[in-house]
Protein backbone atom coordinates (compact mmCIF):
# COMPACT_ATOMS: atom_id res chain seq x y z
CA UNK A 1 0.00 0.00 0.00
CA UNK A 2 3.20 2.34 0.27
CA UNK A 3 5.02 3.10 -3.24
CA UNK A 4 7.51 5.96 -4.03
CA UNK A 5 7.65 6.69 -7.52
CA UNK A 6 10.20 8.77 -9.09
CA UNK A 7 10.76 10.98 -12.36
CA UNK A 8 12.51 13.10 -13.99
CA UNK A 9 15.35 10.89 -15.62
CA UNK A 10 16.97 11.19 -19.23
CA UNK A 11 19.97 11.70 -21.48
CA UNK A 12 22.14 14.72 -21.11
CA UNK A 13 25.26 15.88 -22.13
CA UNK A 14 28.26 16.09 -19.36
CA UNK A 15 27.92 19.62 -17.49
CA UNK A 16 24.41 19.58 -17.68
CA UNK A 17 21.61 19.04 -15.23
CA UNK A 18 18.89 17.05 -14.10
CA UNK A 19 16.48 17.13 -11.14
CA UNK A 20 14.88 13.80 -10.21
CA UNK A 21 11.53 13.67 -8.00
CA UNK A 22 10.00 10.98 -6.30
CA UNK A 23 6.80 11.18 -4.39
CA UNK A 24 5.98 8.60 -1.64
CA UNK A 25 2.18 7.66 -0.95
CA UNK A 26 -0.04 5.20 0.72
CA UNK A 27 -0.73 4.57 4.54
CA UNK A 28 2.40 6.90 5.92
CA UNK A 29 2.31 7.90 9.36
CA UNK A 30 5.70 9.78 9.33
CA UNK A 31 8.97 9.69 6.97
CA UNK A 32 12.56 9.50 8.73
CA UNK A 33 14.42 10.13 6.51
CA UNK A 34 14.21 10.26 2.37
CA UNK A 35 17.48 9.54 0.30
CA UNK A 36 19.03 8.55 -3.24
CA UNK A 37 21.16 5.93 -4.38
CA UNK A 38 22.55 4.44 -7.77
CA UNK A 39 23.65 1.55 -9.36
CA UNK A 40 25.67 1.49 -12.86
CA UNK A 41 25.94 -1.74 -14.84
CA UNK A 42 27.89 -4.16 -13.04
CA UNK A 43 28.62 -2.18 -9.84
CA UNK A 44 27.22 -2.16 -6.35
CA UNK A 45 24.36 0.39 -5.28
CA UNK A 46 25.87 3.11 -3.65
CA UNK A 47 24.33 5.88 -1.30
CA UNK A 48 24.06 9.22 -3.21
CA UNK A 49 22.67 11.65 -0.77
CA UNK A 50 20.10 11.70 2.03
CA UNK A 51 18.13 14.16 4.60
CA UNK A 52 16.79 13.44 7.48
CA UNK A 53 13.05 14.37 9.22
CA UNK A 54 15.16 17.41 10.45
CA UNK A 55 16.54 18.75 7.72
CA UNK A 56 20.10 17.66 8.09
CA UNK A 57 21.81 16.40 4.60
CA UNK A 58 24.89 14.08 3.90
CA UNK A 59 25.89 13.54 0.23
CA UNK A 60 28.96 11.16 -1.23
CA UNK A 61 31.85 12.48 -1.58
CA UNK A 62 31.83 11.94 -5.36
CA UNK A 63 28.57 14.50 -5.73
CA UNK A 64 29.61 16.97 -2.84
CA UNK A 65 28.89 20.90 -4.63
CA UNK A 66 27.23 19.49 -7.49
CA UNK A 67 24.12 17.30 -6.18
CA UNK A 68 21.54 19.23 -3.65
CA UNK A 69 18.62 17.31 -1.53
CA UNK A 70 15.53 18.82 -0.77
CA UNK A 71 12.28 17.76 1.00
CA UNK A 72 9.01 18.54 1.15
CA UNK A 73 7.76 16.94 4.28
CA UNK A 74 3.85 17.79 3.69
CA UNK A 75 4.29 16.13 0.90
CA UNK A 76 6.66 13.64 1.15
CA UNK A 77 8.14 14.32 -1.91
CA UNK A 78 12.14 14.48 -1.88
CA UNK A 79 13.81 15.92 -5.01
CA UNK A 80 17.35 15.72 -6.40
CA UNK A 81 19.21 18.45 -8.02
CA UNK A 82 21.77 17.27 -10.17
CA UNK A 83 23.98 19.69 -12.03
CA UNK A 84 27.88 19.53 -13.60
CA UNK A 85 27.02 15.71 -14.43
CA UNK A 86 29.88 13.45 -15.23
CA UNK A 87 29.62 10.33 -17.25
CA UNK A 88 30.28 8.60 -14.69
CA UNK A 89 26.88 9.62 -12.64
CA UNK A 90 25.69 7.51 -15.56
CA UNK A 91 23.42 4.95 -13.78
CA UNK A 92 20.18 3.59 -12.32
CA UNK A 93 18.88 6.31 -9.26
CA UNK A 94 16.18 4.86 -6.93
CA UNK A 95 14.52 6.33 -4.31
CA UNK A 96 14.86 5.32 -1.13
CA UNK A 97 12.66 6.07 2.25
CA UNK A 98 12.62 5.01 6.27
CA UNK A 99 8.89 5.37 7.23
CA UNK A 100 6.49 4.21 9.77
CA UNK A 101 2.90 3.21 7.78
CA UNK A 102 0.09 4.01 9.72
CA UNK A 103 -0.79 1.80 12.63
CA UNK A 104 2.82 0.77 12.98
CA UNK A 105 5.19 0.58 15.53
CA UNK A 106 8.30 0.52 13.46
CA UNK A 107 9.78 1.71 10.64
CA UNK A 108 10.67 0.27 7.30
CA UNK A 109 12.55 0.85 4.38
CA UNK A 110 10.92 0.71 0.64
CA UNK A 111 12.20 1.78 -2.71
CA UNK A 112 11.44 3.38 -5.68
CA UNK A 113 11.43 1.34 -8.80
CA UNK A 114 14.56 3.06 -9.99
CA UNK A 115 14.84 5.54 -13.10
CA UNK A 116 17.93 6.24 -15.55
CA UNK A 117 20.08 8.67 -15.61
CA UNK A 118 22.73 8.63 -18.67
CA UNK A 119 25.38 11.59 -19.18
CA UNK A 120 27.14 11.44 -22.46
CA UNK A 121 30.46 12.45 -22.65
Amino acid sequence: QVQLVESGGGLVQAGGSLRLSCAASGSIFSISAMGWYRQAPGKQRELVAVIISGGSTNYADSVKGRFTISRDNAKNTVSLQMNGLKPEDTAVYYCNALLTRNSAWRSETFWGQGTQVTVSS
